[in-house]
């Protein structure tokens, strides 16, 4: 787990394309109602529901009550490991793209 002692992995709860299109409505907008949320996808309220609190339990979700309508936002810190793990192999593919460009400059001499 993260050091944010997290419930759910981050890298597991953005695996879905649902989450990550909840994730990117969410990142528009400053919060957004449940109802708002669902009519943005083909299933159900109930479905939704579950993809958020798979959001929420990585600590990507936050949400609160507003009368009778839960409004959700954005937490992206938790997003911060995957940029980390990402600017690894980033580096690690640019190096191994220096080295190829290497030698083929080597070869054409």
């Amino acid at each position: 787990m993260s050091e944010n002692n997290q419930l759910r992995d981050v890298f597991d709860a953005i695996a879905d394309p649902t989450r990550r299109q909840l994730i990117r409505l969410l990142a528009e907008a400053e919060e957004i109602p449940l109802h708002e949320l669902t009519s943005q996808f083909q299933m159900g309220r109930t479905a939704v529901s579950k993809h958020l609190t798979i959001l929420k339990e990585a600590g990507l979700v936050l949400d609160r009550k507003v009368g009778r309508e839960t409004r959700f936002r954005l937490n992206a810190s938790p997003l911060r490991e995957i940029q980390d793990w990402l600017a690894f192999y980033s580096k690690f593919w640019s190096m191994n793209m220096l080295r190829l460009n290497q030698l083929f400059e080597e070869e054409e001499e």
